[in-house]
């Protein structure tokens, strides 16, 4: 986002506008630095006769102009384009009295005037381009009458080779040419970035939107789920302390454990699918030594895979203060979903490092990794390529919601045949995020 727009945001149907005004202030000291050296180089150069102190005030009067400008920059932008137009409309009577001491129309620099008629069709609204068309018209026609000095650039021939007025004339059309260029480039760049953000904006507002969807979704389905599934287990539990003193059938036995087994199972994806999991930023953030986070995040897992987790610090003990559970979480899916990618009995590994502005802590595999095309949806909801049953497609969508919500990121690297790295990523240094203290 460009800074100055984030806090206030233009008013509708005028970016270009509020766009405009840092580059215009900066674009106005230039054109009198500009103006002044040409003054000078006319009096002290060519050695022409005019009043120089009265050639130049017009310039004293838009470069004081020019510093209120800039401390108007804070106004909100409704008041943009009314601050620009009176802006433009002065350098315009600016430029008529500066060229009316400097030879009045036949002073080449007249080409000026389009400079201000070209800036204001680019920024402003119509009605002003025509309000500038028509005042620049006005004072270059008073000048056919008004000359404040008796300064006059004679008419070029083609048999007088480079004369001072040719040369004039070249010099203006490059310095109209370049402010007409550099200007309404940046202008355009300006544009095209703010337009970029927008896009992320709405990409942004699209992910939120659709985890609003889950989130209504996951409330809904535990809230239906949990009485049926509360049934379940207490008749499941009934079953086995029947199988077992009054039946005593093993086989049933097993078969209540199971059935009891899996509501557990369906009550811990109901969990991961909860509110709590969906909105991490809700979460305190608490400090806790990084060995002990791991450690922690190793207990979630079943006690089969413990095993074949590798863990590997930096040297140092440090603290980190984050959202402990929602840390836990984020990165138990990742392990998961490691061990998932990874032949039976492979290796995963975690490996937790402090870099100068964040945490980063990746969650390396040695399965099959990911084509591509895999590889750019792996963070899309519902998107997975387990086999139906076997997982929803929401671990690394709530993991990647999770670390943008905290200004961090998650990155996923594979390379076909030797495996893919999760890495998350998260800030030290902002206020209020996750941060390091040793």
């Amino acid at each position: 986002m460009i800074p100055a727009l984030s806090k206030q945001p233009p008013a509708a149907g005028d970016p270009a506008a509020s766009l405009a005004l840092p580059w215009v202030v900066r674009l106005r000291y230039g054109m009198a630095a500009g103006e002044v050296a040409v003054v000078l180089g006319l009096y002290y150069g060519l050695r022409l006769d005019f009043p120089l102190k009265w050639a130049l005030m017009p310039l004293a009067v838009s470069l004081a102009s020019n510093v209120l400008l800039g401390r108007l920059r804070s106004l909100p932008a409704r008041f943009t384009q009314d601050t620009l137009g009176s802006v433009f409309c002065l350098d315009t009577v600016c430029l008529t009295a500066i060229l009316a001491f400097t030879g009045g129309a036949t002073n080449p620099f007249s080409l000026l005037y389009l400079v201000q008629i070209t800036l204001s069709a680019v920024v402003l609204r119509r009605l002003w381009t025509w309000i500038l068309g028509a005042l620049s018209t006005a004072g270059f026609g008073l000048l056919f009458f008004v000359r404040l000095s008796g300064v006059e650039f004679a008419p070029h021939h083609f048999d007088q080779g480079l004369s001072p007025h040719l040369i004039g004339m070249w010099i203006a059309f490059v310095a109209a040419a370049g402010l007409i260029t550099f200007f309404t480039g940046k202008i355009s760049d300006a544009l095209r970035k703010r337009e970029q953000d927008v896009l992320v904006l709405q990409e942004h507002v699209a992910k939120n939107e659709r985890l609003a969807s889950l989130v209504t979704l996951a409330a809904g389905a535990a809230h239906e789920l949990s009485t049926p599934l509360g049934t379940i287990a207490i008749v499941a539990k009934e079953l086995e302390h029947y199988a077992s003193n009054v039946a005593r059938d093993d086989a049933v036995v097993g078969d209540s454990r199971l059935i009891r087994s899996e509501v557990d199972r369906c009550r811990r994806i109901l969990e991961r699918m909860s509110v709590q999991s969906a909105e991490p930023m809700g979460e305190a953030p608490s400090r806790i030594r990084l060995r002990e986070l791991l450690a922690q995040v190793s207990q979630q897992l079943p006690e089969a895979r413990r095993a074949f987790l590798g863990i590997e610090l930096a040297a140092g003990e440090s603290e980190v203060i984050l959202p402990v559970r929602a840390t836990i979480q984020s990165l138990v899916a990742l392990v998961q979903n490691a061990f998932d990618a990874s032949a039976r009995n492979g290796a995963v590994v975690i490996a937790a490092r402090q870099s100068e502005c964040s945490l980063v802590i990746a969650v390396r595999d040695q399965g099959h990794g990911m084509p591509p095309n895999v590889l750019r949806r792996i963070a899309e909801p519902f998107f997975t390529t387990k086999e139906p049953g076997q997982g929803m497609g929401l671990g690394t969508f709530l993991v990647r919601t999770f670390a943008e919500g905290l200004g961090g990121r998650v990155v996923f690297d594979s390379v076909l045949g030797k495996g893919t790295t999760a890495t998350l990523e998260l800030p030290l240094n902002a206020p209020g995020e996750a941060h390091v203290s040793v």
